[in-house]
């Protein structure tokens, strides 16, 4: 039966470039219509590519990826797919950056305990920087909020409009008071929230009163 070599490359968003990892794959000799990328986190292997690949590959054909954390950043999805790989479907899985991890070389007892060692080992660290990036995340937005930064939309008011937004909705508002709509469909055509919508309205008839 025909073996085939497969390259799996995943980065954690679109503005990430994917050529180092395709030239390592390349440079292995697998044929750039077998080399599946993924966009998104490490977080779980609930990913498109991944699945795609994942039932593609026989008994007998090889996975090559750059480096683990390719694969993912949780150590026990690493593990399960790895086992899954090499114990059901019966592939194998070559990891570029790490030689001991090339489940062909292995075969014998003390390479496999060698390479399950070393599997858990790498797992571990990725996931572990994968939650250190979370905590210097959250520590991070603390410490913005702590010196006033605010995240999240700006809260929209008249005052912050635009002229063509206040004119846009002036004449919204003038057709709601018409009666020619209802405030559903007036705020809903303005893009807003309804409790915006009524904010925005108390502030513009202020500026209707006279002074």
């Amino acid at each position: 039966m025909e073996t085939r070599e497969y390259g799996y490359i995943r980065v954690s968003s679109k503005d990430q470039n994917e050529a180092r990892q395709i030239d390592s794959l390349l440079s292995e000799g697998i044929n750039k219509r077998d080399i599946y990328i993924d966009k998104q986190s490490g977080k779980d292997f609930n990913r498109p590519e991944w699945q795609l690949l994942k039932g593609n590959l026989r008994k007998g054909d090889t996975l090559f990826v750059h480096s683990l954390d390719r694969l993912g950043r949780n150590k026990e999805g690493i593990l399960n797919e790895w086992n899954d790989i090499t114990k059901n479907i019966c592939a194998d899985i070559v990891v570029l950056d790490m030689p001991l991890l090339d489940t062909r070389k292995h075969k014998d007892s003390i390479g496999t305990f060698i390479a399950d060692l070393v599997l858990q080992v790498l797992s571990w660290i990725a996931e572990d920087e994968r939650t250190r990036i979370k905590t210097r995340q959250t520590e991070g937005i603390e410490s913005a909020m702590k010196r006033g930064t605010k995240f999240g939309r700006p809260k929209k008011s008249y005052d912050s409009m635009s002229d063509v937004e206040r004119e846009e909705f002036i004449q919204h508002y003038n057709e709601w008071k018409q009666g020619n709509k209802t405030a559903v469909q007036t705020f809903t055509e303005l893009d807003m929230t309804k409790t915006t919508f009524y904010k925005i309205v108390k502030e513009y008839e202020e500026t209707l009163k006279p002074i």
